[in-house]
């Protein structure tokens, strides 16, 4: 039997590591999608295909959410989008390389509301801290890491890309 396909799904429009996904994603031969809202440059490769979706909210989480599966890897730091694909048997990896998991969700869930309601309390103010070069080393060694898992794992419910 065939090794089973893996695609990656990139929630690509706040992603900062896109080049990263690209590089891993070249030397193991996989199809990556960049889905975003806006037109964004992606490298001329048969593999990498570039969606473009409407504006509409959460248009970019539900293509992803719709065709992400068992078998798939999804980078995001959205937990909502994170939460539906786990859910749907994907592997899902955060963009500072902390993977979603289905023990983690929950508290990434819980955590995610408390802090909007200290947001909106203004308790709480800025966004995310910048990216840092251990953050994309642990980005890397996370997205090879679920690469191996999954071309280990042998699927006879792969869908075709």
């Amino acid at each position: 039997m065939d090794a089973p396909t893996i695609a990656i799904y990139i929630d690509a429009d706040a992603c900062p590591v896109k080049a990263e996904i690209y590089r891993v994603a070249e030397r193991y031969r996989l199809k990556v999608f960049v889905v975003s809202n806006a037109f964004l440059n992606v490298p001329r490769d048969p593999r990498h295909e570039l969606v473009v979706v409407s504006d509409s909210f959460d248009a970019a989480d539900n293509w992803i959410a719709e065709r992400a599966g068992e078998g798939d890897i999804v980078v995001t730091a959205d937990i909502p989008l994170a939460d539906r694909c786990l859910k749907k048997g994907a592997a899902v990896i955060g963009t500072t390389g902390v993977p979603f998991t289905t023990s983690s969700i929950g508290m990434a869930m819980a955590s995610r509301e408390l802090l909007s309601n200290l947001r909106a309390m203004g308790e709480v103010t800025g966004g995310p801290k910048p990216m840092t070069a251990r953050d994309r080393s642990r980005f890397l060694s996370a997205l090879d890491a679920a690469i191996q898992r999954r071309s280990s794992q042998t699927s006879s419910k792969r869908k075709p890309l």
